[in-house]
């Protein structure tokens, strides 16, 4: 079992396709199924099913070795940039994943001030909801991942602390008061967005012992902020889920304050590569955590 093979596996795990993980590799997919059929052989077990219909799927034990086989790719990637430290060259990939409006406004200035410095390292960059990158962290698909913690979340540090605002239209009756408190919202339709955003919105409601009366769920915030604009209810949002939100809306300070803490999270640190390492030590650097600072929006 070389290091080809398990990046083969890796690939099918991620594209759930033959042909497709098959020119990541550069080979045909009959090659591909050759050496699938040939591993399942020697180890005496199915990893993939194969289905013409609906793809290729990975079996439980399948999903369990791929996890092994990441956590030995990165073995690989820590030995060569050990060899290429050792040579006064920093490199190596490092694979991001994040929520959309974290993405948007951290990484493409983490990844400039690393570059200054490291400008042979790569990175790739995935997006998804609060859960999926939990997900990938624990599945070894990505390296670090922002998020907003939870109890499965370890090895993170924080990065934001953002505020939690109410929004609502420009001429809703709520827009003469200057502090919005959670009996204030008691009998108004409310947008809750879920995925891991939500918590920190429901634990503020909880807090003056009030229920929040949702009229929808949503997953997007943008799509939160033009259903408040369509007039369809109130929204209780984050702060950077408000910097490009669109005209008409107005923001009101929260009673009691709310807000949220980003994480830079990974696996174990001593099980990081150098790579990883220098991501999240320059994310520490260009974002040096406040529990108390100036908001990025006006209100």
């Amino acid at each position: 079992m070389n290091k080809s093979l398990l990046q083969l596996i890796v690939a099918i795990s991620e594209t759930r396709n033959f042909t497709t993980a098959g020119e990541k590799m550069n080979m045909t997919q009959p090659a591909v199924s050759r050496a699938v059929t040939s591993l399942e052989r020697e180890l005496g077990v199915t990893l993939i099913i194969r289905d013409r219909r609906h793809g290729v799927a990975l079996t439980p034990v399948g999903e369990r070795t791929v996890r092994v086989f990441r956590e030995i790719l990165q073995g690989y990637d820590k030995v060569d940039q050990e060899i290429a430290k050792e040579k006064g060259l920093e490199t190596g990939c490092v694979r991001i994943g994040a929520f959309p409006v974290a993405a948007s406004y951290f990484v493409p200035k983490l990844i400039s001030q690393i570059k200054q410095h490291y400008p042979k390292l790569e990175f790739s960059i995935v997006e998804g909801t609060i859960a999926d990158v939990q997900e990938w962290l624990d599945n070894r698909q990505i390296d670090v991942g922002l998020l907003i913690p939870s109890d499965k979340t370890t090895d993170s540090f924080p990065l934001y602390r953002e505020g939690i605002y109410a929004v609502m239209r420009d001429d809703h009756r709520l827009n003469g008061k200057s502090i919005i408190r959670p009996e204030d919202l008691r009998e108004e339709p409310m947008l809750i967005c879920k995925a891991g955003y939500e918590p920190p919105v429901l634990s503020w409601f909880e807090s003056a012992g009030e229920t929040p009366k949702v009229k929808y769920i949503l997953y997007n915030y943008r799509t939160a902020l033009q259903m408040v604009l369509a007039g369809e209810g109130l929204a209780v949002m984050s702060e950077l889920s408000l910097l490009d939100r669109p005209q008409g809306l107005t923001l009101k300070r929260l009673s009691p304050q709310a807000y949220r803490d980003i994480h830079i999270a990974s696996g174990p640190v001593e099980d990081c590569t150098i790579a990883v390492k220098l991501f999240i030590e320059a994310a520490q650097k260009v974002f040096p955590f406040q529990a108390e600072h100036e908001p990025l929006i006006e209100i």
